[in-house]
């Protein structure tokens, strides 16, 4: 079975921001996180309405940094700033299906269609930083272009130290059951990565030769799923970690953007929950910290000392 460095938390847009990695690392000091995708342009050109083009990972343990674009030196640039910010590896986008990305960009999804220029990235990133550079993609643009053994080829041709696939196609985006393929004659690491929630499914990837797992999903509205896979558990009180990742998100953005942002994951946390349909309908009402703390603590009867 996988350890906790083997265990690794997925970029998820909109998801994995500073704060949700703060309450992630609360409960897997040693598992490898991956940062929300970054744009190269973004990046480099140091947009102020962007805060984690600035943001340090000096103090947050093994985490690599993901960036997507489509112009190599861009790309290299990109990758020198957020080594020198204190990232353990860099990420290359080459999954990410929606538009704005995978078709208007040229970015993401797109190197999976155009071989040459991936490589070139990858070339580009490897040679721009002194850290490990890795990717991450999917089995193929569509059901007839399953390629996804190149791209690896190309991968480890150019000094990519490892890989995460995640099992379904561009054309899939997240529909249908996510499908692992045998990678045992992998030229390297690959990270499975697409429905994996329980440790059945973490071993059963191990099984086709992974070498280890990516959570995605599955740790909405629970940042405790890399824990559980590894062996652990929920926490008692899991209004005590929605309090503290609300105070986090609340510094990072201050509370008039945090508030709105926080309504999703308050929804997540509930899911599943007695009355949570209502508990939603509050949330998504309230514009105040106060009053929200206020709710979460009457939801999960928790005390207001975070």
């Amino acid at each position: 079975m996988f350890s906790n460095n083997q265990i690794f938390a997925a970029p998820l847009a909109g998801v994995t921001d500073k704060p949700f990695r703060r309450i992630v690392r609360t409960f897997s000091p040693e598992s490898p996180i991956v940062t929300e995708m970054i744009s190269c342009h973004s990046l480099v050109e140091a947009h102020k309405n962007c805060p984690r083009n600035f943001d340090r990972y000096d103090d947050e343990g093994p985490i690599g940094a993901q960036i997507f674009g489509a112009v190599p030196d861009l790309m290299a640039d990109a990758a020198r700033i957020l080594a020198d910010a204190g990232a353990k590896w860099i990420d290359i986008n080459m999954g990410c299906p929606v538009p704005k990305v995978a078709t208007r960009a040229n970015a993401g999804a797109y190197l999976m269609r155009d071989h040459k220029l991936a490589g070139k990235i990858m070339d580009a990133v490897v040679r721009a930083v002194d850290i490990p550079v890795s990717i991450k993609t999917r089995l193929g643009w569509d059901a007839e272009h399953n390629d996804w053994r190149d791209l690896i080829n190309i991968a480890a041709d150019t000094g990519v130290k490892f890989a995460a696939l995640h099992g379904r196609t561009r054309a899939q985006l997240y529909l249908g059951r996510a499908v692992l393929p045998d990678v045992h004659d992998a030229p390297i690491p690959i990270i499975a990565n697409g429905d994996i929630k329980t440790t059945a499914d973490a071993e059963h990837a191990e099984s086709l030769g992974f070498s280890g797992v990516m959570i995605g999903r599955g740790m909405l509205g629970r940042p405790w799923a890399l824990s559980e896979i590894a062996g652990g558990g929920a926490p008692k009180n899991i209004g005590e970690t929605v309090l503290r990742h609300l105070e986090y998100t609340i510094e990072y953005y201050g509370a008039r953007a945090a508030i709105p942002m926080f309504r999703k994951h308050a929804a997540w946390y509930s899911a599943g929950m007695a009355n949570s349909s209502e508990f939603r309908i509050r949330v998504n009402q309230i514009t105040d910290a106060t009053a929200l703390r206020d709710e979460i603590c009457k939801f999960w009867g928790c005390e207001l000392n975070i």
